[in-house]
């Protein structure tokens, strides 16, 4: 049974491990991937039972008063087709509905994705520091 909760109480880079940040080539350690958890303003996580592996999670980033961004949303790839990705979008919008405006940037091919969601396409800039990707200095 999936298990969604917004608390990062007892989770360790232990529960991360086991394939995210798939197809990056120079992905973060789970340990990097447990301090971007901790330095989101936001985090909806979805775990495989109460106590079991994280399966996926979303972040956001906000001001609080009038804007977030969305920056993160991962399934591991066994979990995927489940509704689970869906459903951390949902409740992450729930816990942000308060807000002006809530953005992300996403690739082409999965804007129907979050068009399904209530999420609408935009036009925007990106700067990449890809020898950065896997969060290592």
């Amino acid at each position: 049974m999936i298990v969604y909760c917004d608390s990062l109480l007892g989770i360790t880079a232990d529960h991360l491990r086991g394939g995210f940040y798939a197809g990056w080539p120079n992905p973060p350690t789970p340990e990097t991937h447990l301090k971007v958890l901790h330095g989101s303003s936001h985090v909806v996580l979805a775990r495989d039972g109460e106590t079991g592996p994280v399966v996926g999670y979303i972040t956001a980033i906000s001001d609080g008063v009038l804007a977030a961004y969305i920056p993160h949303l991962e399934v591991l790839p066994a979990y995927r087709g489940q509704g689970i990705g869906s459903a951390l979008v949902k409740h992450l919008l729930d816990q942000l509905r308060h807000l002006y405006m809530i953005d992300l940037i996403c690739d082409p091919d999965v804007q129907p994705f979050y068009e399904r969601l209530g999420l609408r396409p935009y036009s925007g800039m990106i700067y990449r520091n890809y020898d950065r990707q896997s969060g290592e200095v």
